[in-house]
């Protein structure tokens, strides 16, 4: 039997593993394209990164594992090509690519083989430059022979926008290591708040920083702390690793970009979790993994509406985290005093949330992905 084709411009570590889970299910080609620095190795570390010119797996100095699946290298251009290629039995693909997710949708339909779309879109971007991908998108949501997505709440959006064979893959992260005991504690103060993301505009932080502020919580009694990487946007991310100053006696401590058993140790180390994501005119958030993340330590979660665990319902407020509204600081001060004030709920939540993560796995996803496959495959009806 011919391989599937799956197509794909980002295999970070901490996807490694669901691709794997589907590369032990089916037989299946992944087709990178992308640069040379956007799919990781095996989840050891982190920032592993394929440079696809040298095909080399590095961090820092360090030589990684190979991917353990098969892959291609392709450019963006040459996906039309080799989708059309007649090498395989149907083609899947993210709704990204302004020249690889039309061209795989041609290519699958000049070869006479189905086409999956595998969707994480909950609301297209407004901007200019997306609003020429409109129409195409709404055009594969309904001709796609299949659309996977990430959840309900993409679920609900594809739909509404003419998709009749939809799947859910939920999203996963490796759920044995997150959820490993944490030996190196990471601790600022006895009630520790975490964050952990890039410092862009949409995670958040500039309305993270008011609700911080607005929630009374001072030193030596409580603290933020800010782990990730990028470029800070927001006078909370631009913090130091020394308490912030101005705005109150409230610690808030940047530890910068970390390795994922740095991140583990922070998660296990902390008492909630925050996911203040905001709305953009380019950027909902599609899931937000952290979530899984910390609740694989048992640890409650706060997330605004407009992050996708909470639209998808693995953050359900009042069950297994906190679901507050975006860009409302307010509202997000009080359900941070709230868990402060309040170590049985804290536990509640934690233990609820421990509870329901486990099963959002890797063998899920594929299974879900699987499923999208043999109903395009067969042509049946929609889950």
């Amino acid at each position: 039997m011919k391989p599937v084709l799956f197509v794909t411009n980002h295999v970070p570590a901490a996807r490694v593993g669901a691709f794997a889970a589907l590369a032990a299910k089916t037989d299946v080609v992944f087709a990178l394209y992308g640069g040379r620095v956007r799919h990781g190795g095996v989840p050891n570390g982190g920032g592993q990164v394929l440079n696809c010119r040298t095909g080399k797996r590095t961090y820092g100095k360090e030589r990684l594992d190979p991917l353990p699946f098969e892959t291609v290298e392709v450019s963006e251009r040459g996906v039309h090509a080799l989708a059309a290629s007649g090498r395989y039995r149907a083609v899947i693909t993210g709704t990204v690519g302004r020249v690889a997710l039309p061209g795989a949708y041609a290519g699958a339909r000049r070869a006479d083989v189905p086409f999956v779309l595998w969707a994480s879109l909950w609301a297209h971007p407004k901007t200019p430059a997306h609003a020429g991908s409109w129409l195409m998108l709404q055009h594969l949501y309904r001709s796609a022979d299949a659309v996977v997505t990430y959840g309900p709440h993409v679920s609900a959006y594809v739909r509404a926008n003419g998709a009749l064979r939809v799947f859910e893959a939920p999203q996963a992260v490796d759920n044995a290591f997150w959820g490993g005991q944490v030996a190196d504690l990471r601790r600022r103060a006895p009630f520790q708040v975490v964050f952990t993301g890039r410092g862009a505009r949409e995670k958040g932080l500039t309305v993270l920083g008011r609700a911080w502020r607005a929630s009374g919580l001072q030193v030596p009694h409580a603290a933020l702390v800010l782990v990730g990487g990028g470029r800070p946007r927001s006078r909370a991310s631009a913090a130091s690793a020394a308490p912030l100053r101005g705005g109150g006696a409230s610690a808030v401590y940047a530890v910068g970009a970390l390795r994922p058993l740095e991140v583990r140790n922070f998660l296990g180390s902390s008492d909630v979790c925050v996911i203040p994501s905001i709305r953009t005119l380019s950027f909902r958030e599609p899931w937000g993994l952290v979530a899984n993340e910390a609740m694989n330590q048992g640890l409650p979660v706060i997330a605004t509406d407009a992050v996708g665990a909470a639209a998808g319902g693995l953050v359900r407020h009042e069950r297994t985290g906190l679901v507050v509204p975006a860009g409302d600081h307010v509202a997000l001060a009080g359900a941070i005093r709230r868990l402060y004030d309040d170590p049985a709920l804290r536990h509640r939540l934690g233990s609820a949330g421990r509870e329901a993560v486990a099963d959002y796995t890797f063998e899920a996803w594929a299974d879900g992905i699987l499923g999208a496959l043999k109903a395009a495959e067969e042509g049946g009806s929609s889950c």
